[in-house]
């Protein structure tokens, strides 16, 4: 089965699968190596860990279309991709879903805030026309090669029209023909339970580490009816603790052993880049 037609399986279930996020092919490895059932390709992740910068619309087309070429190489599993906005209007989304799809995405997501976009869970947010952005998801929809590509259509109109207005643009991105919908940063649990039960069209639900929706376990939101849990930069910020413990420990006790427990083994660190393989092939080749 191909990584598209699993894709839309995992998502029809409304179980609520786990999908952690990466920001690197390194990333991807490790989550895949952990046995997570699918990937999504961070641009908050991108944008942090390889410029040092939040996320606030830094990241462009380029560098998303190759990370994601990068982690297609990488792993087997499905990717849904962060698009952002498209990067720019209906035609730009056009040309970003031609090319995401491409470089190996299974499920493109776009969103309808006004470029240049931000975190969902960062104030000062505004968002573009309902007619804009439908017009957006239908461009994706009919850019798309593959008919199993899937299109995720996100809005963050909840936090600058209010929980309705959210539902009401996600419904028209539905009959736009959005495969999967994200209502992006609601803030109550009341809000969270509603949803699966005002759209019939499967959702995803943002589980932000710190953010300004209520975290609720993945297996209460597959009970809900939720088809994924986000868990988008889970990864990097356990990364960045773990770089902060282990160099402050460089830093006072001057030398780090594997034995600390800090730092992954050497042969581990091997293992997941595929070190044995490419042993395999150099005899074979030699």
């Amino acid at each position: 089965m191909s990584t598209r037609k699993k894709l839309k399986e995992l998502v029809a279930a409304k179980r609520g699968v786990i999908v952690p996020g990466a920001f690197n092919a390194l990333s991807a490895r490790v989550i895949a190596d952990l046995g997570y059932e699918a990937i999504y390709i961070t641009g908050a992740g991108v944008t942090n860990m390889w410029y040092g910068m939040p996320d606030q619309g830094f990241m462009g087309l380029a560098e998303i279309a190759d990370h994601t070429a990068r982690i297609r190489d990488a792993v087997d599993v499905p990717l849904i991709v962060d698009a952002d906005t498209g990067f720019g209007n209906a035609l730009n989304v056009y040309h970003t879903v031609r090319t995401l799809e491409r470089a190996g995405a299974d499920c493109i997501q776009l969103e309808d805030q006004v470029a240049p976009k931000r975190c969902g869970h960062f104030n000062g947010k505004d968002v573009i026309s309902t007619e804009e952005a439908v017009s957006k998801i239908k461009a994706a929809v009919d850019a798309r090669r593959d008919e199993n590509l899937l299109i995720m259509a996100r809005t963050d109109a909840a936090a600058v029209h209010g929980f309705e207005a959210a539902v009401e643009r996600a419904q028209k991105f539905a009959d736009a023909g959005a495969d999967i919908l994200f209502v992006e940063a609601v803030t109550t649990a009341e809000e969270i339970r509603a949803l699966p039960q005002r759209l019939a069209t499967p959702q995803l639900m943002n589980m932000v580490i710190g953010g300004k929706t209520p975290i609720f376990s993945a297996t209460e939101l597959g009970e809900l009816g939720f088809g994924i849990v986000l868990y988008a930069n889970a990864a990097l910020q356990g990364a960045v603790i773990g770089m902060q413990k282990a160099l402050t420990v460089l830093r006072d006790e001057k030398q780090l052993l594997e034995s600390s427990g800090l730092v992954t083994p050497f042969s581990e660190r091997q293992r997941l880049v595929g070190k044995p393989e490419w042993d395999a092939l150099d005899k074979r080749y030699s």
